[in-house]
């Protein structure tokens, strides 16, 4: 499963992205930091399942800022093909948020998306046998990025319950640059995630993985380059395999204070790995940290936790109760947690909630518009650039949600 707080997917001529650029959203991060989104191109409202004012409708054009005029849980039966320069602004949903319920996405060819607070979540209905992103109850790799892309960060995303016989994390793996931080991989049987090519992987949280293991090392010929800095392995009851497997000679990874607790005991009491092969599966451990572009804030693995479990997922207006079930499972330190072959759909949100007044339809809110020198008769303003170099629209969905 996979609840996005924030996706950046920037593919960018350059490997690492330029530090001086516009930020995709103030506190965006990492390889995917300078994605543009739609901030060119003209506002979307999602209003319903189908047809016009469809989610599906909504992604299948490019250079578009995607507003949702209903909360709750949006159903889709066949996947759902994103296109370039989109941002899904899953924080303007009313009520408790937003859940994309069936089947899958591909962001295959969606260069500079930005996807935030919005749940998806596929399920046992939905296509396997192919790599996608998804929501909860992926049926194959539940959060998968491969191939050719360019630039890519996953920030504060709740990646968990594969469904069994085939519960995955995910593959990570490019030579052009990932970049993992604050992250909460739970209740996967492996791949938490399994990593190849460019990687940085700082301040996550791994939980009750199973026998197929927890963050994967490459696993192949290629080979890998990967940071994997202070974060924080937890043992659940599904956990019979140490955190690091199948590592070789052709994955270099340098590791500082990753933290493992295997005790299950109820209680929080890792310690920090030894920076030897025999610890991290026989990896080739580097002495010099890869020069990627990191979080602006490293925390140590216990701090990254104690924020993890605070912040990660689609928490803007509040956290659904799949997340908070999640959140509580890591709370018991060990003691709860299983792998799942089918979800409970009985436990989405279908409250749809209300909308507030948007006059001109351009996706800002009179109220808004009206308090910061807008004109809420006037849709234009919306996608002009403001002093800030967003566009108005943008400032609006900035001003919804703290810097992440």
């Amino acid at each position: 499963m996979v609840v996005l707080k924030s996706l950046t997917i920037a593919c960018l001529a350059t490997p690492i992205p330029n530090a001086s650029a516009l930020l995709a959203f103030p506190g965006a991060e990492g390889f995917g930091q300078n994605a543009v989104g739609g901030r060119t191109g003209s506002v979307y409202h999602v209003i319903g399942d189908s047809g016009e004012g469809s989610f599906r409708d909504a992604a299948s054009k490019s250079n578009r800022i995607v507003v949702f005029d209903v909360g709750g849980t949006v159903k889709i039966t066949e996947r759902v093909v994103v296109s370039k320069n989109i941002y899904i602004a899953g924080q303007t949903a009313p009520g408790n948020g937003i859940t994309i319920y069936g089947n899958g996405l591909s962001f295959s060819n969606a260069n500079d998306a930005i996807v935030r607070y919005i749940r998806f979540r596929m399920g046992k209905g939905g296509d396997s046998g192919k790599d996608h992103v998804s929501a909860t109850w992926g049926r194959d790799e539940t959060f998968s990025i491969n191939g050719a892309v360019h630039n890519v960060t996953v920030q504060n995303t709740i990646i968990g319950q594969g469904l069994q016989t085939h519960s995955c994390g995910g593959l990570m793996q490019s030579d052009f640059g990932i970049s993992l931080f604050r992250n909460l991989y739970i209740d996967n049987k492996t791949r938490n995630p399994k990593v190849k090519g460019m990687n940085d992987f700082q301040n996550n949280v791994v939980y009750n993985w199973g026998g197929g293991g927890a963050y994967i090392a490459g696993d192949s010929d290629g080979q890998s380059y990967a940071n994997i800095i202070n974060n924080y392995f937890i043992s659940g009851p599904s956990t019979s395999v140490s955190a690091f497997t199948r590592g070789n000679a052709n994955f270099h990874g340098y590791v500082s204070e990753n933290y493992y607790d295997s005790n299950k005991d109820g209680t929080l009491n890792g310690s920090p790995l030894c920076v030897q092969t025999s610890c991290y599966s026989d990896m080739d451990i580097q002495k010099t940290q890869f020069d990627y572009p990191g979080p602006e804030r490293l925390m140590a693995a216990p701090d990254a936790l104690t924020y993890v479990l605070s912040n990660v997922g689609a928490n803007f207006p509040g956290r659904d109760e799949i997340d908070k079930g999640l959140v509580a499972e890591v709370q018991s330190f060990g003691k709860k947690g299983e792998l799942i072959s089918a979800e409970n759909a009985g436990s989405l949100d279908n409250s749809k909630g209300n909308v507030a007044t948007d006059t001109d339809g351009d996706g800002i809110p009179d109220v808004y518009e009206d308090a910061h020198g807008l004109n809420s008769r006037d849709a234009s303003d919306a996608m002009k650039i403001s002093s800030s170099g967003y566009a108005n629209i943008e400032v609006y969905l900035n001003s919804l949600v703290p810097s992440s």
